[in-house]
């Protein structure tokens, strides 16, 4: 018999604990201090509170838990001591078919992992999805993991616990996360499609970008919704309100990648939402509005670097200049457009008139860590930082390492790491408006070991949520960069490569997504967007808001270790349909 949420909220303390048993491994206190806090709205809030409990818990009961883990292949398993819960886990993950070489491995692992931290090597061998990782993925992750400094990994491992009670907890309840397992299996299928053998590599308007765009169309079509690709790209999938007189609620992300990317970067807000449609369109349910899922062709600039092209031809700010532009090929972007079989003189009829547009709202995965380190698995946009990008060339003087005195020097990379120190310094100033600066690109042209450096080239990338502090960082930026050049008498050009301004999000969709989230059983939280999407974009057209998806494996983006799980997606998901179900339009 399955027992269910209403069943645990009922239950003595003492039954409650029992009904748990088998979630935490040997672990019975993390129940008896997680019952006090019931009633628990949702399963997502029940999962949050048992993690809450790990996470508050002494040094001590973290690391006694962690050790209460079996080693994978280890000596439990080949003893058959394991808990009915690990041995089902294990074996679905095949560990008990090893080859004698894997099996080898796996053991040194274990010895050299023990030795390093001093507890089992933990990982949710179910993997994202639930369906288990392959013994190949098992021994990768353990292989890399093994690098990780020894706090970071101690997080880690509880998380990796965290997400193991998750699957055993859906398990119990009879919990299936359908809308997040259906965007897990979607973003495999269209991951598949690459332009280079190996690695997710899908830019703009190649044979790999329009079978994705096809793909995508399909599903919009299957899930309900009329679909057409416009002329530069854009997949637009209309789910029709039969209300008269109905305005368009937007929604979307972009489907091209980087060059090595990851699966959800961009991709999970256009499967996500094509999910809840046809989640609404089975049961019959319509909205009082027109809901339009964009998958944005163009976001990442690979191709011809320049961004946004499938949200500016949206907004009405697409450059026609750029169709003039040329690929590292030659192959201008108006012959490929043509050659895909669109209509270069039908972009400006793509732009949307802000009359009919009641708000836009984008589902994305974080690309950052700040919901893992939380805990949490969703969170609301505040604002997507705006940036200020800089070259800067320093000329100093290449002399003789050995006979020229260091007060006599004009050495250009001493200036550079002067500069990227002071970066740091001023731009750790302000966390609250999530002030960054990087420097991303550093050279020493011609440089040799027995030379001072007279040249140095680095880049200069500031960023922060709100236009004011990120400006006012760049000065003084700026003018340290001139007082260290003076001091050292050293030459300098600075080239401005880039200024965007930063996209607040509105406060009355924020409210809302906030008041969705509560209702999802997860309390909400605020951050800044570091990364640019097309909700840049999409604020010259309308008001718009996003909801970020933790990010596993460290929050690691724009590469193959990208990650996030079906149940966060599915928890983003809910909140999406909650939103749509009871959102008001701006009086």
């Amino acid at each position: 018999m399955t027992i269910t949420l209403q069943d645990l909220n009922q239950a003595s303390a003492s039954d409650f604990t029992a009904a748990l048993h088998g979630i935490y491994e040997h672990s019975p206190w993390i129940a008896e201090r997680a019952a006090p806090q019931r009633p628990f709205s949702t399963i997502t809030a029940l999962k949050l509170a048992l993690q809450g409990v790990v996470n508050q818990a002494s040094r001590a009961e973290q690391l006694g838990l962690i050790r209460a883990h079996p080693e994978l292949a280890g000596r439990a398993a080949i003893a058959g001591e394991l808990t009915a819960e690990s041995t089902g886990e294990q074996a679905k993950a095949g560990l008990h078919l090893c080859s004698p070489e894997e099996f080898a491995r796996l053991q040194q692992l274990n010895a050299d992992y023990n030795a390093r931290f001093g507890f089992p090597f933990i990982l949710a061998v179910k993997g994202p999805t639930g369906a288990g990782l392959t013994r190949q993925q098992i021994i990768a992750t353990f292989t890399r993991r093994l690098r990780y400094q020894v706090e970071d990994e101690l997080r880690e491992s509880l998380r990796q616990i965290g997400r193991i009670a998750e699957i055993r907890l859906n398990e119990l309840l009879g919990h299936q996360p359908t809308l997040g397992a259906t965007v897990m299996q979607w973003a495999e299928e269209i991951g598949a499609l690459s332009e280079e053998e190996g690695a997710l590599t899908c830019t703009y308007l190649t044979e790999t970008h329009q079978r994705t765009a096809a793909q995508i169309a399909l599903w919009m079509r299957e899930a309900g919704m009329q679909v057409h690709i416009d002329a530069v790209g854009n997949v637009v999938g209309r789910y029709q309100s039969p209300h008269p007189q109905a305005k368009t609620l937007l929604t979307g992300s972009h489907y091209d990648t980087v060059r090595n990317g990851g699966k959800y970067d961009g991709r999970e807000g256009i499967l996500l939402p094509i999910a809840v449609v046809k989640y609404l369109h089975e049961r019959g349910e319509t909205l009082p509005f027109h809901l339009e899922v964009i998958g944005f062709s163009e976001e990442e600039g690979v191709r011809f670097k320049s961004t946004f092209l499938g949200s500016n031809a949206i907004t009405g700010h697409f450059d026609m200049a750029l169709l003039d532009l040329r690929d590292k090929e030659g192959v201008t972007m108006r012959e490929l457009i043509i050659q895909a079989g669109h209509d270069v003189a039908a972009i400006p009829q793509i732009a949307r008139d802000p009359a009919e547009i009641l708000a836009y709202v984008e589902v994305h995965i974080e690309q950052g860590p700040v919901l893992l380190k939380r805990d949490l698995p969703v969170g609301i946009v505040t604002s997507i930082a705006g940036s200020s990008r800089y070259l800067v060339d320093l000329k100093g003087v290449a002399s003789h390492a050995g006979t020229t005195p260091m007060d006599m020097r004009k050495d250009a990379a001493a200036a550079a790491a002067e500069i990227i120190l002071y970066v740091e310094q001023r731009c750790s100033q302000d966390q609250h408006a999530a002030l960054v600066g990087t420097v991303g690109q550093l050279q020493v042209p011609r440089g040799s070991t027995n030379v001072i450096p007279g040249a140095c080239q680095l880049s200069l990338d500031i960023r922060a949520a709100t236009d004011e502090v990120r400006l006012a960082a760049v000065k003084d930026i700026l003018a340290k960069i001139e007082e260290i050049c003076t001091r050292r008498s050293i030459d300098i050009k600075l080239e401005e490569t880039l200024s965007a301004p930063a996209a607040p999000c509105a406060p009355w969709l924020m409210a809302q997504l906030s008041a969705a989230t509560q209702r999802a059983g997860v309390p909400p939280f605020e951050l800044a967007s570091g990364a640019g999407h097309d909700a840049m974009a999409m604020v010259r057209l309308t008001d718009v808001c996003m909801l970020f998806t933790r990010c596993g494996n460290g929050g690691i983006s724009h590469n193959p270790l990208e990650t996030m799980t079906a149940d966060d997606a599915e928890v983003s998901g809910q909140i999406l349909l909650d939103f749509l179900r009871n959102f008001k339009a701006k009086i």
